[in-house]
């Protein structure tokens, strides 16, 4: 443990690293590109004409005030919200029902040239509602991709799917008939090709296929296999927590695993949640969710954003968790909570690695 303190100690100030990822090709043959080290967006310090310098965190430097500014806005529930981000590009939502993207709070894209893409105007179907978004997740890096699909997950049964790069782009509406679907959040899973939705308590999972409004949704029953001993006092604790599952994928390992975390109501007297505890299953193809504390040489980000894995030799076994009143770090080998940040946050989103062009 104090190994691992030690490590942690050592993060520094510096310019934003580079690294070098390789991608195992169809052929055989492996491709290696310079890419970002994934990052945390902290907050914004105004530096005037609602503007503000982004203040981001990475896996090696804690506190990177950039020179890049962004639109206070962003940060901010009002005139504009934020619904959730996925691969470095934020999603928001205004009254007139429009959903932009746009990449300001990616720390590696261009603020001279901001890109900004609308949505078609949302449609909402009988009996649901599209104000309160659950999450947003793309199926590829970037919607200026001709292929790229955006899936939006609404609060209750409504998912809704969008091709940005298609010329007459349109939603393509599902209503989702299981309640335990209603609060979680949607990833796309590369693996299957298909966008997936963990159902409450982790027990069933849920595919949709935008790609043809005909096609119904696969489901996936998990068998909870390994499951630790808990004390009495543990056991107690982990009931009285809200839980919440996440899907995430390691594409340089093949695996899908399901986090599941534990959160809790302070006492202070206002509504803040702390997480308590968190679970990790590895998944596979029989439907088995085995618990584990080894994850191997990756490191799972959650956030607001779509969550997503990656190597990190340095400081393996860890989540990592950003909300909006929380920054924290969970080392699954130990069991052990490394600490972070409790303050209130306007833009909780990891951002993952970056490809440099």
């Amino acid at each position: 443990m104090s190994l691992l303190l030690r490590r942690l100690s050592r993060l520094r100030l510096g310019k934003p690293l580079l690294v070098r990822s390789s991608v195992l090709l169809s052929n055989g043959f492996s491709s290696s590109s310079l890419q970002t080290p994934p990052c945390s967006i902290l907050y914004v310090t105004p530096c005037g004409a609602g503007l503000g310098k982004l203040v981001i965190s990475n896996a090696d430097e804690p506190f990177i005030k950039l020179e890049k500014k962004v639109p206070l806005e962003l940060v901010d529930s009002d005139p504009m919200v934020t619904i959730g981000a996925s691969h470095g590009w934020v999603a928001t939502l205004k009254d007139d029902g429009i959903v932009r993207l746009q990449d300001d709070l990616n720390p590696y894209a261009s603020d001279t040239d901001p890109k900004r893409i609308s949505l078609p105007p949302l449609v909402t179907l009988p009996g649901c509602q599209t104000q309160v978004v659950t999450n947003v997740a793309m199926s590829s890096s970037s919607p200026e991709d001709e292929d790229c699909v955006v899936a939006v997950k609404f609060l209750g049964s409504q998912l809704s799917f969008c091709r940005p790069a298609q010329a007459n782009s349109e939603w393509i509406n599902f209503r989702i008939a299981s309640p335990c679907f209603y609060s979680s959040p949607v990833m796309f899973s590369e693996k299957h090709d298909m966008f997936c939705i963990p159902g409450s308590g982790g027990h069933l999972i849920g595919s949709w296929d935008p790609r043809t409004h005909k096609h119904k949704p696969k489901f996936q029953r998990l068998r909870f296999q390994n499951l630790p001993e808990l004390t009495k006092t543990k056991r107690e604790l982990l009931q009285s927590c809200c839980t919440s599952e996440h899907l995430v994928e390691s594409r340089t390992t093949d695996e899908t695993f399901l986090v599941k975390l534990y959160r809790k109501v302070t006492a202070s007297g206002t509504v803040k949640m702390q997480t308590k505890d968190v679970m990790v299953f590895k998944l596979d193809e029989e439907g088995n969710a085995v618990y584990t504390k080894d994850i191997g040489d990756l490191s799972i980000f959650i956030s607001k954003s779509e969550p997503f894995c990656v190597p990190a030799s340095s400081f393996p076994g860890m989540v990592k968790i950003l909300d909006l009143e929380e920054c924290i770090t969970f080392c699954l080998p130990y069991s052990y909570n490394c600490g972070g940040i409790r303050t209130k946050r306007g833009a909780p989103y990891h951002i993952p690695p970056q490809n440099i062009v």
